[in-house]
């Protein structure tokens, strides 16, 4: 058993379809929290797994809640005719005002992102071991979706993000914490180009987007140059907004749609 502890909330009491579960997580060291979303009465005898990261200050709860990420994924279904997936939306682990989803020396936030959420999704819907597993993200999330994606390529189908850091010093110009405070013990690199270089020839399909207005694009469009400079496929859109929910609650779409493609 990976988890010694699992708490698991009464569907009766919750939203429809989501679920709000407490691991006792190894990696963390400590009890962790992750929100689950799958879409009622589904049948489906597998069901992809989606692994959607928040951003600096939130939870586990912020994609339901600030981004309705599950509002996203119904209206699909229904409308464009997506095959049901599991939203799997775990806290970063609360390290100060954002962990980077990286290994500090007191915790492996990694590790928890990467063994333990698919771990714990599955414990709530078996079903997620018989279908591929995706990862994306918004801002710091944006950042370890493509970087997790890129250092563990075996282990998602495809990797999408939106507004994101391509680098976790980008982090100090939201975050509190200074750099030395982060105490990293991660070997791999830390920007996503580095990441992407070092798996260029087994990387998932990549896709990414940020808005016009966004403090980040100019990050995200070098990041779209390495990448053709360094010859590794991916899709790069630009839209209208900014660094704001309004843009990721519309744009969430692109990736489900992105995923959806990649199931066939």
């Amino acid at each position: 058993m990976l988890f010694r502890t699992i708490e698991i909330s009464e569907s009766s009491f919750a939203p429809p379809g989501v679920s709000f579960v407490t691991v006792k997580s190894t990696a963390l060291k400590r009890r962790a929290d992750l929100s689950l979303y799958v879409p009622p009465e589904t049948s489906a005898k597998s069901l992809p797994l989606v692994i959607l990261l928040h951003g600096v200050y939130g939870s586990h709860w912020a994609w339901l809640f600030k981004g309705g990420a599950h509002q996203v994924l119904d209206r699909l279904i229904k409308e464009e005719n997506l095959p049901p997936m599991m939203l799997a939306m775990p806290s970063d682990g609360l390290w100060g005002d954002g962990s980077g989803y990286a290994r500090h020396a007191d915790a492996d936030y990694h590790r928890w992102i990467v063994e333990e959420v698919p771990a714990a999704a599955a414990l709530v819907d078996p079903r997620v071991n018989r279908a591929p597993r995706f990862i994306a993200g918004l801002s710091m999330g944006g950042y370890g979706a493509m970087r997790l994606g890129a250092l563990h390529p075996e282990k998602f189908g495809a990797i999408s993000a939106h507004s994101s850091c391509t680098d976790i010093a980008h982090m100090q110009g939201f975050v509190e914490e200074t750099t030395a405070q982060f105490d990293l013990k991660e070997e791999p690199p830390l920007s996503v180009i580095a990441c992407m270089k070092l798996n260029a020839s087994r990387l998932p399909p990549l896709r990414f987007d940020c808005g016009s207005e966004d403090i980040l694009i100019e990050h995200n469009r070098l990041l779209h140059q390495q990448l053709d400079q360094e010859g590794i496929p991916h899709e790069y859109e630009e839209f209208s907004g900014g660094h704001t929910w309004e843009y990721w609650h519309e744009h969430l779409a692109e990736s489900l749609r992105f995923f959806s493609k990649v199931l066939g």
